[in-house]
């Protein structure tokens, strides 16, 4: 009698408990099934940037092996709107070699600067010219006047769009004042430049090609096209992560019901 009595007591919770335990596994399927719809989206996002971003390497691979095209057609796409990033153009003109910029990099493990110099155009127009690398005690051009070239030159090589804003936090602040960049400022590099009057400035630069200055320096061709492509392996993680979670719902699944169907 007393065990009995002591069952009857004790239906009513666990008829509770499997309540509980219903609304306790609805939410934990619906859970899953978010999270595996989430996941299996986050993968199939990466696979079409992954699409877009081997288009976009192959198109700038086709660019830089492409003929150059004149400074002339490569300002009118840019004024239509076109992509001229990494475009090979070619032009001609005259340096100014006492308004050289400086801006900081390394090449080949050594510090120093691309000397970037107004290249002026026909039309009364100019264009910084990434003349290339010059090693960092190079800097004062009066150590490398056999690379300070006058008269008429032609300059061929990969069109760059500045950056809109300052690439990071940690990079320095730059110092026209000084002639000193830590980053391409177009704006900021065009400061005190000594033009004649009405002088366009075009709104990219050129990056030289390969080769190097009478005297050795500066040294052309320093152009980095690091583009980072990992969007491969994103998607292997996201859906990854997504087939594990199907499995964890399966065992889920599995234990609900197999329990039930055991008891």
């Amino acid at each position: 009698m007393r065990s009995e009595a002591a069952a009857d007591e004790r239906r009513p919770l666990a008829l509770r408990g499997r309540a509980m335990s219903r609304t306790g596994f609805a939410v934990a399927l619906a859970a899953c099934l978010l999270g595996i719809a989430i996941l299996c989206g986050l993968g199939t996002w990466q696979v079409e940037r992954l699409q877009w971003k081997q288009a976009l390497l192959a198109r700038i691979d086709a660019q830089i092996h492409a003929a150059p095209v004149p400074v002339d057609a490569l300002a009118a796409d840019d004024a239509k709107g076109r992509d001229i990033e990494y475009r090979r153009v070619t032009a001609s003109g005259h340096f100014l070699n006492e308004d050289e910029r400086y801006v900081f990099t390394t090449f080949d493990g050594q510090s120093g600067w691309n000397v970037f110099t107004p290249l002026v155009l026909s039309g009364n127009r100019m264009v910084f010219v990434n003349r290339g690398f010059v090693p960092y005690d190079l800097r004062d051009p009066a150590k490398r006047w056999a690379g300070q070239v006058a008269g008429e030159v032609t300059v061929t090589g990969l069109a760059r769009r500045p950056p809109q804003e300052k690439p990071g936090y940690f990079v320095p602040d730059n110092d026209p004042a000084k002639d000193t960049f830590y980053w391409r400022n177009l704006d900021a590099m065009r400061m005190g430049l000594k033009l004649p009057e009405g002088m366009a400035v075009l709104p990219f630069f050129i990056d030289a090609g390969p080769g190097r200055a009478p005297g050795g320096w500066p040294v052309g061709g320093t152009t980095v096209i690091a583009i980072p492509n990992d969007h491969l392996q994103y998607a292997l993680t996201w859906y990854g992560l997504a087939a594990v979670l199907i499995v964890m719902t399966a065992m889920l699944v599995r234990r609900r019901f197999g329990g039930r169907r055991e008891g």
